[in-house]
């Protein structure tokens, strides 16, 4: 059959896109998105059902993962900085989105809300693949782009939430349940991380414990109607002391292993492959419209406060906070499903999305990346 095909196509993929990366020194995850977006419109890669479950897994093992590099010490120090930077990325951004797709294009008004909340999230995939790519992990940096990161998209979800969910007692029992599981893997957790009978054991039963964890959380947020990226990333900074880098265990590598060597590559190419370049060409006004509002709306929220409150790398914290994909992806697919945008919205909006996480991250990172010794 064709469809047996496809693994060994995005195997492929996944290798490629790892040696592209090698061979220019460019980030992998922009990459892997641009894979994705060629094979998706030469019909080379058709996605599946398995694929798309396989993205979701590693785009909430991404958002975990991301939650462990919150330096709680660090972001507390500078608290005050991480929520104004947060705030001003996420609200800009969505001011000058709704105006534009409301007021100049003429879309309807749940439409333009549900198009102005996608993209005034910051991606926590691209931002954690970046604080990893240029060793900022325990930096002051690299906590006050992920402590700004996670500011911005609870906004982002709040909004989305407020806006467009209706809360039944489907959503209660997700937030109780989601309570439930930070609260137990807080308390808990270190059972497992510290016994002597299971911890380090070849069958990788504390990685396997965190999978089972985010598949609750994931299946309860779906019956729930809701996300799991929020309680997802706060699992991750509430376990941040037990997933750093000198942890006996090493349990953060070698979860980092399994999540880049499959989850992620898969989530990245998949969200390539929804970009339709057939219907950016012909909207290509509007496309590149949108796209200009929304980064002009973040560069200049994120960079009036930065410049205030941080001497050194200011540039770079704005183009990295500039980027978007994860939630905003997760949020455009719930408009299309639940009929609130068409199909030539959403493509327009993953096209916008998939652009806005390449750009402004490859200036950041070829112009004005921090050096070692800046660190």
């Amino acid at each position: 059959m064709i469809s047996d095909i496809y693994p060994v196509i995005l195997a492929i993929l996944i290798i490629l896109a790892s040696m592209i990366s090698i061979k220019w020194s460019i980030s992998i995850s922009i990459v892997e998105i641009i894979m994705g977006v060629i094979a998706g419109n030469l019909g080379i890669l058709h996605v599946e059902p398995w694929m798309i479950y396989i993205a979701s897994v590693g785009g909430m093992v991404l958002t975990f993962l991301a939650g462990t590099e919150i330096n709680i010490q660090i972001m507390k120090s500078n608290l005050k900085e991480c929520i104004s930077i947060g705030i001003a990325s996420f609200l800009l951004a969505f001011i000058t989105v709704f105006i534009t797709c409301n007021y100049i294009l003429s879309w309807p008004q749940q439409s333009s809300l549900l198009v102005a909340t996608a993209l005034s999230e910051t991606s926590i995939a691209i931002v954690y693949s970046v604080i990893i790519d240029k060793n900022l992990s325990e930096k002051k940096l690299g906590t006050i782009l992920m402590g700004s990161t996670f500011i911005t998209n609870i906004c982002t979800a709040a909004t989305l939430s407020i806006l467009f969910m209706k809360p039944t007692i489907e959503t209660l029992i997700f937030i109780i349940t989601s309570i439930i599981i930070l609260v137990f893997a807080y308390k808990y957790s270190d059972i497992l991380f510290e016994s002597k009978t299971f911890s380090m054991n070849k069958n990788e039963i504390e990685l396997k414990y965190i999978f089972l964890l985010l598949t609750i959380l994931i299946f309860f947020a779906t019956v729930g109607g809701g996300q799991a990226l929020l309680p997802v990333f706060i699992l991750g900074a509430l376990l941040s002391k037990q997933f750093t880098h000198t942890n006996k265990n090493d349990m953060l590598t070698r979860l980092q292993t399994v999540s880049f060597t499959i989850f992620t590559p898969i989530f990245f190419i998949v969200g390539g492959t929804k970009v339709s370049i057939p219907i950016i060409i012909s909207t290509i006004g509007i496309f590149l419209l949108i796209f200009v509002v929304r980064q002009v709306g973040k560069f200049i929220g994120v960079y009036t406060i930065v410049k205030k409150s941080l001497s050194k790398h200011h540039m770079y914290i704005t183009m990295i906070m500039s980027t978007g994909l994860t939630f905003g992806l997760v949020a455009a697919l719930y408009g299309l499903n639940n009929h609130i945008i068409p199909q030539h919205i959403y493509s327009i909006l993953a096209g916008v999305l998939v652009l806005s996480a390449i750009f402004p991250s490859f200036i950041g990172d070829k112009f004005y990346a921090p050096s070692f010794e800046e660190l």
